[in-house]
């Protein structure tokens, strides 16, 4: 079970310089053309980091698939021999995450990277679908993808649906413009009067709006929440000052406001918050559809990875060290119903 923190040790800065990646451009949605080139590389390797420009160490990991654990897997899926990974990242991409890599048609990024090192584990062949956050779940619900790996939070919401793999922290983060000497110390208070981006469907959504109603009931100024289809419409919407901040992964924004550290864009992080809220660390976990059998083995492959240092070395290539988990659960307690 993840650790209980207090708010002063959940609510940490981090500094722009720790995230490295390079941003993307679309493919199809879900259901449409999936990544041509995921496969493991040789018998027993897999390369991560592979076409990303230089955004991620390229590393080359040793990885076969281990018996006891591909057994664990339900009888249909070990007959397909094929594991479909959903990366919700459409339309943009979704650095450090997952983008298109260099060749302008394989899908390289974190998650992408850890999905193809599960399936080596499991003795399966990996298939990256790209789609629209939205779409990521429609393509669970219809069996068109077996399981995420798209930096989505355990919440006991999603609980209700899906079954879930821990892998990673998640922290949430506040970017402003450089010259914005706005900070979030962790007290939604200091969001009154303020107008935010963030994206649909996601926990900091529902983190932000359930921050906005208690604003409305205690007659404090508003806050106003934006939306936009993609993220280049965010980042010109907050260098022209229509909105003041963005909220969203940590990972991604530290690495934007790295990229634009130099610029007339440049950008800065102005706080940090956990995606399961005020008392509990958010983790991100591989997602299953409920009752599917997958969680256990997912989680039996992810903790291999660790036990064997190549889930370090992962992290490591791209620069996310910082996010690791000593564990992999099985439907860890998540983001609860409601923070009110």
């Amino acid at each position: 079970m993840p650790t209980q923190l207090s708010r002063r040790s959940l609510i940490r800065g981090i500094t722009a310089a720790t995230a490295v990646t390079a941003l993307a451009t679309g493919l199809a949605a879900c259901g449409g053309d999936s990544d041509a080139a995921t496969k493991t590389d040789t018998a027993g390797t897999v390369t991560v980091g592979q076409l990303s420009n230089g955004a991620a160490k390229e590393t080359t990991l040793k990885v076969s698939e281990v018996k006891s654990i591909s057994a664990e897997l339900p009888a249909a899926l070990k007959k397909s021999g094929k594991l479909v990974i959903g990366s919700g990242t459409l339309p943009s991409g979704s650095p450090p995450l997952g983008f298109v890599g260099d060749d302008q048609k394989t899908i390289t990024g974190s998650e992408p990277d850890l999905g193809r090192l599960v399936a080596a584990v499991l003795g399966l062949e990996p298939e990256v679908r790209r789609s629209t956050w939205e779409n990521l779940f429609i393509g669970l619900d219809s069996g068109k993808v077996d399981v995420a790996f798209s930096n989505v939070t355990d919440t006991e919401e999603r609980k209700q649906k899906y079954e879930f793999a821990s892998y990673r922290k998640d922290d949430l983060a506040f970017e402003v413009k450089k010259d914005n000497t706005w900070n979030f110390d962790g007290d939604y208070e200091s969001l009154a009067g303020k107008t935010v981006s963030v994206a649909n469907g996601t926990n900091q959504e529902k983190l932000l709006l359930e921050w906005k109603a208690k604003l409305a009931k205690e007659g404090k100024k508003p806050l106003t929440v934006k939306y936009f289809q993609e993220t280049n419409s965010i980042y010109l919407a907050l260098s022209s000052g229509k909105i003041d901040a963005y909220f969203g992964p940590s990972p991604n924004l530290a690495y934007h406001a790295a990229k634009t550290a130099r610029t007339p864009q440049a950008t800065r992080i102005a706080g940090q918050f956990s995606g399961a809220g005020e008392s509990l660390q958010g983790l991100i976990a591989a997602t299953a559809k409920k009752d599917s059998g997958l969680a256990k083995p997912l989680a039996d492959a992810i903790n291999y990875l660790i036990e064997n240092g190549q889930y370090a070395k992962w992290l490591a290539a791209w620069n996310l060290s910082n996010e690791a988990v000593a564990k992999s659960e099985v439907n860890p307690p998540g983001l609860p119903l409601t923070n009110s």
